[in-house]
């Protein structure tokens, strides 16, 4: 029998209260994830099979698979990126087309593995139609996933790849080209907003100042912060 959808899952009332699937998407509005404290660490595995069930939005209805994440969950860091594109949804893993790929080669070139070295997934488990961008009410329904993410993996540092992955994590909309590169302490982690390797597929360019040339010096950044393992103070 198919899951009411208003239903919780045994994971969702200890995340962030009320379900916001039900919430109006006319005022819907970015808020920062909140990542309270559980009461006992998050079950991954649990949490992905939930995840599989989840009908929280619309986005449900056409998707072929949920994509939760790759990597290893004990990673120091995590990329959280905008929504699963046409292979991630056949293959039910993130990052795994071309922008997958140039995200892992630039993650190589600062010597971090993306199966090895760090945790990826996305703000919203489900494909949008025709690969748009979430709405704001489906962020807002898959935030409970993507908040025991977090509190189960507990990185260090987080990479959010683009603006969707910022405001879904900082409830900043709009501000990637102003805010990249700069660190910002949240919640006991450092998270650092870049480019999403798709914007980079489209400027390909790696000439000094260019969008791929900046993203390699933030990416260097990154590795210089895992390196140093110092915990951000104060925190947002």
């Amino acid at each position: 029998m198919a899951p009411d959808p208003l239903q919780p899952s045994p994971l969702q009332p200890s995340l962030l209260g009320e379900d916001p699937a039900i919430a109006d998407p006319a005022t819907t509005k970015p808020a920062a994830l909140a990542i309270d404290a559980p009461a006992r660490p998050p079950d991954l595995a649990a949490l992905e099979r939930d995840c599989r069930e989840c009908r929280r939005c619309g986005l449900a209805e056409g998707r072929q698979t949920v994509v939760v994440s790759r990597g290893d969950p004990a990673a120091r860091l995590m990329v959280i990126g905008e929504g699963p594109g046409a292979q991630e949804d056949a293959s039910g893993r993130p990052f795994v087309g071309r922008a997958g790929q140039l995200l892992d080669q630039m993650l190589a070139s600062v010597g971090l593995d993306s199966e090895r070295d760090a945790y990826v997934c996305n703000v919203v488990k489900c494909r949008p139609p025709d690969n748009r961008r979430p709405t704001p009410q489906e962020i807002a329904a898959c935030a409970p996933w993507l908040a025991a993410q977090i509190a189960a993996v507990d990185p260090a540092v987080v990479l959010l790849a683009g603006a969707t992955a910022l405001e879904g994590v900082l409830g900043i909309k709009g501000g990637i080209s102003r805010l990249r590169g700069r660190w910002h302490p949240w919640q006991g982690h450092w998270v650092m907003p870049v480019f999403h390797p798709s914007y980079l597929l489209r400027n390909p360019s790696r000439e000094k100042g260019s969008p791929k040339w900046l993203t390699w010096q933030d990416l260097q950044e990154v590795r210089r912060r895992l390196q140093e393992d110092r915990p951000p103070t104060p925190s947002l």
